[in-house]
């Protein structure tokens, strides 16, 4: 009896995954795995069963595990098949030249089934860095800065939107809230900083293309439980590039300004956290990452 254990993986932000087997016959393992541009989820999983399978002789007799219930569903169950019919068609030709038993698994709950894992999970990232490093690299072929050709990409609608946090004690808090910072209303301050540092990014950050920005948004929370204030960022523009540079940009910049406001006041202001926590727009489409 053949075992296979089979996984695929997906990259949700390049639309490019990875797949993997490890095939136990005869005492022996063998491994087998690829990467794909432009590929799904499911159709990860499906040509990670497809290769095991075929890389066995016909009459075999194979048990195959996957933690896949699309894979499973569809080979066991009857589920439709609305998708991928390609390889399904591909999947019936060798499953039919064998006897292949399908088993599902729970992820991680066997190491030659996590192994296929990570095969499929790095080949996934694998394919990212190369795509990274040949798309959108700030170095050419001798080594020296260059800024990325973006006159190809088409125009679309963009938006980033970036967070912060500014912790303090709830004294210096209390003084921000009533506005009697001994250098003037901070958070005013700070918000209109924010906005002005969005529009500066470019000049600030190396190889940074210039940006028309449609709208800023620097919005500020006070947290009295908690003492700190939150700094959401958002930009909005149409255009080649995204703008998660400016959101991040109007972020740190705000914060540094309720820093330099109220330093004298307290020492131990803390700035923390500062992140995307969403993007839409270009080829990636929308990401939240919250």
């Amino acid at each position: 009896m053949i075992e296979i254990y089979t996984d695929g993986a997906y990259n949700p932000v390049l639309e490019q995954g990875g797949w993997g087997a490890v095939v136990v016959e005869g005492g022996q393992k063998r491994v087998l795995s690829g990467a794909v541009n432009g590929t799904t989820s499911n159709r990860m999983e499906i040509m990670a069963a497809l290769e095991g399978i075929a890389s066995t002789p016909q009459g075999s007799e194979i048990v195959l595990y996957t933690d896949s219930q699309y894979l499973f569903g569809c080979m066991t169950k009857g589920w439709q098949r609305r998708a991928n019919r390609d390889l399904w068609e591909q999947l019936d030709k060798v499953t039919g030249e064998r006897k292949v038993q399908w088993q599902w698994i729970e992820r991680d709950t066997h190491p030659l089934h996590k192994e296929a894992h990570n095969l499929a999970t790095n080949l996934s990232k694998q394919v990212e860095k190369s795509a990274v490093a040949e798309e959108l690299t700030h170095t050419d072929e001798l080594g020296r800065p260059r800024m990325v050709d973006i006159t190809r990409k088409p125009d679309t609608q963009r938006e980033a939107v970036a967070r912060g946090i500014v912790s303090m004690k709830a004294t210096t808090l209390d003084l921000l809230k009533r506005g009697e910072i001994a250098k003037g209303d901070a958070l005013v301050v700070a918000q209109l900083a924010g906005i002005m540092a969005a529009k500066q990014t470019p000049n600030l950050i190396p190889l940074c293309h210039p940006i028309l920005i449609g709208e800023i948004k620097v919005e500020l929370s006070l947290d009295e439980e908690n003492s700190t204030v939150e700094i959401i960022a958002t930009v909005r523009s149409t255009g080649k590039t995204g703008v998660e540079m400016e959101a991040l940009t109007a972020t740190t910049i705000a914060a540094l300004t309720i820093y330099d406001m109220c330093k004298a006041v307290e020492r131990g202001i803390k700035i923390e956290n500062i992140r995307l926590i969403r993007k839409s727009g270009g080829k990636s489409g929308t990401i939240a990452l919250e």
